[in-house]
Formats: structure tokens, sequence, C-alpha cells
């Protein structure tokens, strides 16, 4: 039965119902209906505020207060604290959220953020670029001594944001923002972590195995955290052969490596 709710909950996310907002708001509407009288019958002759019944918000009152958990609230949190430990000369991410991770780097030193898709505002200490990092541009080879992208790469070369589609877009993201560092320099990195699959065109999830393959020959690894299926951050976490294999026991966690790229011998 819990299959069926949480596949049946996908189909509806799929053409925009929440599930959930839905049965709140019909929950909450004939509190939202008894609680405008009451509050009405309060203000009587006043004419501080203007009352309208206009703007209904019938599904927060069954909501938690916010949310402290899941793969964006932890790794924003914890990669950009680990910037501000380090305090890079310069710094540059690559498609992360801008009103998460970007927003926390913000608050205490400036960095350059590059997307695919445009981006009208502007805000102190964010400046941005709009480029395709599948193709790198001739001026970032090299320009950077710390590199960040956060639950990005996994989408490059899917279609999802208006980019070319590209079974190998992943691999050429990562190549180009080799590029991009200088030797010693530190890559903040995270994408979903489990059996390795497509999920088109949402993401791609990525075996913790194949991604050791994939960096071990240009990066060294400094520190591996991870959020579970659950949501729970896992700081720090040891490499095993065994927690390796099975990704931590996640099907769709988030891993976060801390890459040091290695000097040319």
């Amino acid at each position: 039965m819990g299959k069926f709710i949480d596949k049946l909950k996908f189909n509806f996310n799929l053409v925009g119902i929440n599930l959930f907002i839905l049965k709140s708001s019909v929950k909450g509407l004939p509190l939202y209906l008894r609680e405008y009288k009451q509050l009405k019958a309060q203000k009587g002759t006043n004419t501080d505020f203007k009352l309208k019944k206009s703007f209904p918000k019938l599904a927060d009152r069954f909501d938690k207060s916010g949310t402290m958990s899941g793969h964006y609230f932890h790794q924003d949190l914890y990669v950009a604290r680990r910037i501000f430990e380090k305090n890079p000369a310069n710094h540059i991410d690559i498609g992360s959220r801008t009103d998460g991770f970007v927003a926390h780097l913000a608050v205490f030193r400036s960095v350059e953020i590059v997307d695919i898709r445009h981006q009208v505002s502007k805000t102190k200490n964010i400046t941005f670029r709009q480029a395709d990092l599948m193709q790198l541009p001739a001026d970032m080879k090299s320009a950077y001594n710390s590199v960040s992208s956060l639950h990005a790469i996994e989408h490059f070369g899917l279609g999802r944001y208006g980019d070319p589609i590209d079974y190998s877009g992943h691999l050429k993201a990562i190549r180009n923002i080799t590029e991009m560092l200088q030797p010693d320099g530190v890559f903040y990195f995270s994408v979903p972590i489990g059996p390795q699959r497509i999920d088109f065109n949402a993401h791609r999830v990525f075996s913790i195995e194949y991604l050791m393959r994939l960096f071990s020959e240009q990066f060294e690894l400094i520190r591996f955290s991870y959020v579970d299926d659950l949501g729970d951050f896992h700081e720090n976490t040891a490499l095993t052969p065994e927690n390796t294999s099975n990704n931590m026991g996640c099907t769709y966690g988030c891993g976060i490596f801390e890459w040091k790229k290695r000097k040319l011998s």
C-alpha cells in the first residue's frame, strides 16, 4: 500500500498536483472560513486595516515549521562552512542553488556563479556568467583555486534546463571543471548517490564506485559526507569497501565530495 501511495503522489506531481497540499487545503477550508468570521467580528468598526478574503493559505498549519533536513539543506550549509574555513583566493560555482548555497557564500565573500540559464537579478557579492560548461570558455582554464557544483552535474545533457541532449554531458562538465582548477585547487561536488541510473529527464544517480574511478586519476579525496534516504546528514564518513559498494545504503542519497586536484608530475 505504501508503494502505491508513493507512486500515486509521484504521478500527480508530474502534472503539478501536490496531494499533501490538496488534502490539507480541503481540511483547512472550514477552519479558514470560521476564523475569517472570527477575525471580522473582532475587527468590528475599526478602520486601521481593510479585511479582504482574497489570499487563503489553507495547508500551512498542517506542515512542518520549515525544512531542516534533506539534500539541499545539509549540503548548502556544510559546503558553505567548509569554504568559510578554507577562505580561498577566488571561488566559482557551477549551477548550484542560488537561494541556498550561493546565498550562504555571499554573506561572507564574493562568488562568481555560472549557469546555462539566464539571470537578471543582481546582488552584492554575486557575479553571474551565462555559459554551458559542457563547452569550456578559454578564459576559465586554470583560473580558479576553488570550485563548487552542488546537485547540478547530474542534470548536464538531459535537457531539463534547456541544455542539449548529451549522454556524456556529466563527463564533459567534470573534465572542464578539472581544467578550470589550478593544481592543489579544491572541488566541492555533490550528486545523487545510489544504484546507478538515469531517471529521465530529472537527473542521473551515481554509484560511489563509479565516481571514485572517475576522479581518482586527477584528484585526491579530502573528505566525503552524505545525506541518507531519510534526509539525515553524515559528516566526514570513511569510505570502506563495504559502504562504497552499497552506496551507503542509499537508493537516492546525496554524496558530498571534497576533491583536491593533483599537482602535475
